[in-house]
């Protein structure tokens, strides 16, 4: 089963969520999606197994061949190309379609390799943890997501934590997920972010439930609105500042505790229950 971790803004609790359940889940993949970012890998500290660059097809201009003809720039529809008195490549916006070196008729143009960051695999006790790291100035994480995501074994239950937000790389993440758990903070501002991301799951028709995180009693915005639309919430984590000390020291929750373990435990058994 895969189950994704997502959250419409940062700081919610999604990494602990995903860490602890895939702790407490005993075989598991924990995928590290991410990457801008990536800190799943300072909880279970892993023993690396391997690593690998992460690298694309960026093209390259012969300006001794090139005529200046302008049919590449015309071509390409991500604007990543322009003709200001010589043929200009936009590395940073390019999608490497490979589409204007196979259209150029003079041979100007050809590929050559880009490294944009790599992915690192290594073993906490019964985890696999994959760990995607974007290099800095780079526009898109998304070819180190779907490395990522291909790595894994489809034998165990894999848990992915997605980036925050909604957009392509949260995207590329829940695309084969079998169900979504989104977490959410009990604020308007909580809210707004749970709401951007129900679309989200929606558009992807993919089975999904809200778990609340921070929870300190009434009012809570996050959990009326699954009610009134008859989201399922899948639990709720108070707020702890026993919880939040832990997690701060870099301490896996299920592991330091049994109250977190059968908490967590309970979570994945709902959501197992839930995708049924």
């Amino acid at each position: 089963m895969k189950i994704a971790v997502l959250s419409g803004k940062g700081g919610t609790g999604k990494t602990l969520v995903s860490v602890n359940l895939a702790a407490v889940s005993g075989a598991a993949d924990y995928i590290d999606c991410d990457v801008e970012e990536p800190n799943g890998h300072l909880f279970f500290k892993p023993q690396k197994l391997f690593a690998e660059s992460v690298k694309l097809k960026i093209p390259v201009v012969d300006y001794a061949v090139c005529t200046g003809c302008r049919e590449c720039v015309e071509f390409c529809k991500f604007n990543a190309l322009a003709y200001i008195k010589k043929l200009i490549i936009f590395d940073k916006v390019c999608h490497s379609c490979g589409g204007c070196v196979r259209l150029c008729k003079y041979k100007a143009l050809r590929e050559q390799d880009k490294i944009i960051g790599n992915i690192e695999v290594g073993k906490a006790d019964n985890v696999t943890v994959y760990t995607g790291i974007l290099n800095v100035g780079e526009a898109s994480g998304v070819p180190i997501i779907r490395r990522l995501l291909s790595l894994a074994d489809d034998c165990c239950d894999t848990f992915i934590d997605c980036p925050p937000g909604s957009a392509c790389a949260v995207m590329e993440s829940i695309k084969d997920a079998d169900y979504c758990a989104l977490v959410a903070e009990p604020t308007v501002f909580g809210l707004h972010n749970l709401q951007m991301v129900i679309e989200l799951v929606k558009l992807f028709e993919k089975p999904h439930g809200v778990i609340l995180n921070k929870c300190a009693g009434s009012p809570n915005p996050s959990e009326q609105y699954c009610i009134d639309n008859n989201i399922a919430v899948l639990g709720k984590i108070n707020y702890d500042n026993e919880l939040g000390a832990i997690n701060s020291n870099g301490e896996i929750a299920v592991n330091a505790r049994e109250k977190y373990k059968t908490l967590f435990l309970s979570l994945l058994n709902t959501i197992k229950e839930a995708q049924k």
